[in-house]
């Protein structure tokens, strides 16, 4: 008896192994061939699963693409629905993409933010068809921004809710599965739009290894999760300086997150680090959502 094709037999072992111990599961699906590949190796594996299909708002016509994928979803068995923002808050970026008004790493951060948004609401386990190619991608702008470890360390296999089944295989083999599906993938157009970092990043990785950089993507993570296990939030300064620059770094954006509520950037972190290291009497440090750090008697102090 003749098995499936190479690739498809490739993507429906990882989504598989992916699975294991998962009872609800949903696969994220943009339209592109990477995520058309994950819902056809998912409506395999798991008939009658269900599959997202976010619709941004970001080009005229997103909503019948949008719409498409998720009747191509329908068609391979799952259970298929299209998420949009209420009169698509994407079209204010659209119009400043196309006259380039606004940064475009703006656009794609939001867009991200967007759709993670709209990801959260959906139950059980959702999966994401990021490959081997991406995470390269991920590791080199995370070079080329000067970001620390963890950022370098790229995407990870799983991360609460959230499972990329498909980060050990290459693009051209997801793309063949989507082909050998039968299906056909929507090309998005700002993956040719050199405005946008991850085009021009693309080019560059087409003379590079992508497993290398994916490799040293997971020892960076391995490192960075075991630096992390280490530290604890500190805001006393002779405790700080006891510790090695790694652990104080950690240290030191746990305490900042915990005291503003939301995510600190290597630049705050920087920023805190002058206080505790190179105190000369400079004023305080903005965090985001308007906080503020000094330093007072050797310690950090926070004012919200």
């Amino acid at each position: 008896m003749t098995g499936p094709p190479p690739a498809t037999a490739a993507t429906r072992l990882a989504v598989r192994r992916s699975l294991v111990g998962v009872e609800d599961v949903t696969a994220a699906v943009s339209g592109g061939a990477d995520s058309l590949a994950l819902a056809a190796a998912l409506a395999f594996e798991r008939p009658g699963a269900g599959a997202v299909v976010v619709d941004h708002g970001l080009q005229p016509g997103s909503d019948e693409i949008a719409a498409k994928a998720a009747a191509q979803c329908t068609d391979l068995g799952l259970d298929a629905r299209v998420l949009s923002f209420p009169q698509h808050p994407g079209a204010v970026e659209t119009g400043a993409v196309e006259t380039g008004a606004v940064e475009t790493g703006n656009v794609e951060a939001r867009a991200r933010a967007f759709r993670y948004q709209l990801l959260d609401t959906v139950a059980g386990t959702v999966l994401l068809g990021h490959t081997r190619d991406d995470q390269a991608e991920t590791v080199l702008l995370g070079l080329l921004r000067g970001s620390g470890a963890r950022a370098l360390s790229g995407m990870a296999p799983v991360r609460g809710r959230y499972r990329r089944p498909f980060l050990d295989l290459d693009r051209a083999t997801v793309r063949q599965a989507c082909l050998e599906a039968g299906l056909t993938p929507w090309e998005d157009p700002h993956n040719a739009d050199d405005r946008f970092a991850r085009p021009r990043i693309r080019r560059l990785l087409e003379e590079l290894p992508a497993e290398g950089l994916a490799r040293s993507a997971r020892l960076l993570r391995e490192d960075a999760d075991a630096l992390d296990a280490l530290a604890a939030p500190l805001s006393d300064v002779p405790a700080l300086l006891a510790l090695p620059a790694a652990l104080r770094s950690r240290s030191l954006k746990l305490w900042a997150e915990q005291q503003c509520g939301a995510a600190v950037t290597s630049v705050h972190v920087d920023a805190l680090r002058a206080l505790v290291e190179d105190w000369h009497g400079q004023g305080p440090v903005a965090l985001p959502g308007g906080g503020r750090v000094k330093r007072i008697d050797g310690r950090l102090a926070f004012t919200p």
